[in-house]
Formats: structure tokens, sequence, C-alpha cells
């Protein structure tokens, strides 16, 4: 399956909403998306994961690394996740303590 990527702006907020699956195929072409966002001084980046059917551990590494990218530039960086199958993948690897998730995007948004 292929990976879709969009953006849109919510609230001052840069969403990039991707869909489809997250892998070791797919990945270089969020990671780099992600780089393009926050290299263009853009404060505040929401990934949403609502229309990703599977992710891998390549998935979670480009997240991490926009995180401390984000971070490092002084930006926000969310990730929104409602999908228990992936949740599950961000507790069992404890990243739900590190990368900020919200059930929504208007969630998101609002903090």
């Amino acid at each position: 399956m292929e990976l879709s990527l969009a953006t849109r702006v919510v609230a001052a907020h840069t969403v990039l909403e991707v869909g489809g699956e997250v892998d070791v195929y797919t990945a270089p072409k969020l990671r780099e998306r992600i780089a393009e966002l926050l290299d263009g001084n853009i404060k505040a980046v929401i990934v949403d994961l609502g229309k990703v059917d599977f992710m891998d551990s390549t998935g979670l590494g480009v997240l991490v690394g926009g995180w401390r990218k984000a971070k490092a530039s002084g930006a926000s960086f969310g990730v929104v996740c409602d999908k228990e199958s992936l949740l599950k993948i961000f507790r069992i690897t404890a990243l739900d303590q590190i990368l900020p998730l919200y059930p929504s995007v208007t969630a998101a948004t609002a903090s």
C-alpha cells in the first residue's frame, strides 16, 4: 500500500495527514515531509495518523526524529492517534511517555 501525505492548517497548527502504511519502504517520504515543514519555520506540527493502517518501528523512529527536530528548533510537535492497534505500539515501546499523543486534531490544537 502507498503512503499518502496532505497538509492543512488548523488553528495556527500545520496538520500533516498521513494515510496508508508507514514502514521501512514509505517512512523516508514521511521523514522528508516532516523535515520540510520544520525547515520551513513552521512552529506547530501535528502528525495525524487517523488514516494509517499499519506502522512499523521505522515509522516510530521517524516520529521520534520529528519530535526531536521540532524540540531543537523550538517548535511544538504532536501526534494524533485514536486507533488501538497503533496506540498499543506506542505503549509497548513506552513512546506514549515521550511523544505528545492526542485522540483528535481538535484536542491537539487546543493544547
